[in-house]
């Protein structure tokens, strides 16, 4: 009989009103990756907090090294040898990088926090993941990709046998995203077992052993990667094949411009020069830390200092906050959405509705307007299809696709001209993808200038018109998607010394 790191059997799990887990089976073998598949919704976040001691299970058995097993707490899965990386960060901002990653296991010196020993343990860690982060350094301000390396590091720190990844690339560069595949590798050299969770499917050929496939809750299968095609996992996964992952509309972009960007300079880019057509994508490429946020969030208003010039519509605009950019028809999807797009503890209606307070509420007394709330809700949950039981749902509780299209209906209801888009299916599912490239091309269609950053280049390839690189705080190259390939993209986003 095989022997198993891991072995879950028959878990079910129930909260009000919906059942996660129904009777569902995983395990894992020293020295392996097994991947967990599936879309969001599907239950593999459930499985993973039970199995590091966040959920109790309704049902089934666990075994860890054949032996059963009632996972308590996160403070005892970490004490078993389970050590987990979620996908949403779980850091303390205020925290150095060393004091997160030796949260609760802090080293000391009499009655004291060493904190010195802490920082020289820490940059070892960093070391092995080639990351180049001061251990002394507060988390928040680091950058999205630098602070999943931390996350990473405190996984490591706990020299666990069973290591859970969810989502761990979702904001790493494709040298860092690397540098962990090599790490990876070497943890199963030394026969670590790891659990790992990806909805980016073409990087498992790099790494996966195993593939297990959930949906709705239910085990579908589990094989070796080696015996299935990329298209029978998406298959598994969403219950129907889907012809076309990247549904690009052809449109003949319009005669104007809606966004003229002219030498452009602050403390984060330097002489950026950028057209954007009404009824056109473009795309901004680039590797993490090349400066296409910043840029962004510049047009946008959230650094407000710059020189050189913006015009919308032909006019010469200030903006010097993001009230302005609003108040000229520029909208912004923030690449961290439960940080900068929601407010994931209130409900659906009133985070779709935060754009227009303006204009559903009274100027003299503040009170909103239940009706017009509801209706400007209901009208943007219809249009965009966002799945929810209803407008007073957490936000929360809903799956990442559908946050994303909460966020974009609450730009939308300000009927803006051009609308950025900052890693918009970050940690989004195969299917909800295709949902929000539709309503991408929908935008464009109706005329609007759509400015996209993704560090996925199949995506960028596959929904753009035109794509701007960026490196060092410069755009190096403006290309025409259909002429261009990833070999030229990565050329350009390379070019650091001219």
């Amino acid at each position: 009989m095989e022997s198993f790191l891991l072995e879950a059997k028959n878990i079910k799990k129930e909260f009000p009103g919906v059942l996660a887990l129904d009777g569902v089976s995983f395990n894992l073998k020293k020295g392996e990756v097994h991947a967990l598949l599936g879309e969001n919704g599907a239950g593999k976040s459930t499985m993973m907090k039970i199995f590091s001691g966040v959920h109790k299970k309704n049902g089934g058995e666990l075994l860890l090294n054949g032996n059963p097993i009632e996972i308590k707490s996160p403070i005892h899965a970490a004490s078993l040898g389970i050590g987990i990386i979620y996908q949403e960060l779980n850091l303390c901002p205020h925290l150095t990088v060393a004091e997160n990653i030796f949260l609760s296991r802090e080293f000391t010196k009499g009655i004291s926090v060493d904190k010195k020993k802490m920082e020289i343990e820490a940059k070892k860690i960093l070391d092995t993941l080639h990351a180049d982060i001061d251990p002394s350094v507060k988390t928040k301000n680091l950058s999205i990709s630098k602070q999943q390396m931390v996350e990473i590091a405190k996984a490591l720190s706990q020299n666990a046998e069973i290591i859970i990844m969810d989502e761990p690339t979702s904001s790493l560069s494709e040298r860092e995203i690397a540098q962990l595949f090599e790490i990876i590798n070497k943890l199963k050299k030394n026969g670590k077992g790891i659990v790992y969770i990806s909805h980016k499917l073409d990087e498992l050929k790099e790494i996966t052993d195993r593939v297990t496939i959930f949906r709705d809750g239910k085990h579908i299968l589990t094989d070796d990667f080696a015996n299935l095609t990329l298209d029978e996992i998406i298959s598994k996964m969403v219950g129907r094949s889907i012809e076309d992952k990247f549904p690009r509309l052809d449109r003949k972009r319009e005669e104007n411009k809606k966004l003229e960007v002219k030498n452009l300079t602050n403390a984060f880019v330097k002489n950026i020069d950028l057209d954007l057509y009404g009824g056109e994508v473009l795309g901004i490429a680039g590797l993490v830390g090349a400066g296409r946020t910043e840029l962004c969030k510049t047009i946008f208003g959230a650094f407000g200092k710059y020189e050189g010039e913006i015009k919308v519509d032909g006019q010469l605009v200030n903006i010097s906050n993001p009230q302005d950019s609003i108040k000229h028809g520029i909208s912004y999807i923030a690449e961290d959405r439960k940080r900068e797009g929601l407010a994931i503890n209130m409900g659906v209606s009133q985070n779709i509705s935060f754009s227009i307070l303006d204009k559903i509420s009274s100027k003299i007394i503040g009170y909103i307007f239940q009706k017009d709330l509801e209706k400007h809700s209901n009208e943007m949950v219809e249009k965009l299809k966002i799945k929810t039981p209803h407008l007073k749902q957490k936000v929360k509780n809903l799956s990442g696709g559908n946050q994303q299209k909460i966020v974009i209906g609450k730009w939308l209801l300000r009927n803006p001209k051009i609308i950025i888009f900052d890693e918009p299916t970050r940690g989004i599912d195969v299917s909800a993808k295709v949902e929000i490239y539709k309503i991408i091309n929908e935008l464009k269609n109706n005329g609007l200038g759509v400015i996209i950053i993704s560090s996925e280049l199949p995506e960028i390839l596959g929904i753009t018109d035109r794509i701007a690189v960026m490196c060092n705080g410069k755009v190096k190259k403006i290309l025409e998607t259909k002429k261009t390939t990833q070999e030229e993209i990565m050329h350009y986003a390379t070019q650091f010394n001219d």
